[in-house]
């Protein structure tokens, strides 16, 4: 399941992160890294982008770079 699977207020732990090798580095050095727990907090009124609370801070990122980002329970 990918974090765009998630309900307002659901947790998950990073599994994989896929996507070009740009991508993966920059969501790594914001602290998405496999073995982090993740918990959906906001999503905007269009939907995009989404908030997500992981390692005490709260991180915005669009839609299209969440689905890359994969959990599990």
């Amino acid at each position: 399941m990918c974090i765009c699977d998630l309900k307002l207020g659901e947790k998950g732990i990073i599994n994989k992160i896929n996507g070009d090798s740009k991508l993966a580095k920059r969501l790594s050095a914001l602290g998405c890294i496999e073995g982090t727990e993740i918990e959906l907090k906001r999503i905007a009124p269009l939907g995009d982008p989404i908030v997500l609370n992981l390692r005490g801070f709260d991180l915005a990122i669009r839609k299209k770079d969440a689905k890359n980002i994969y959990l599990t329970k």
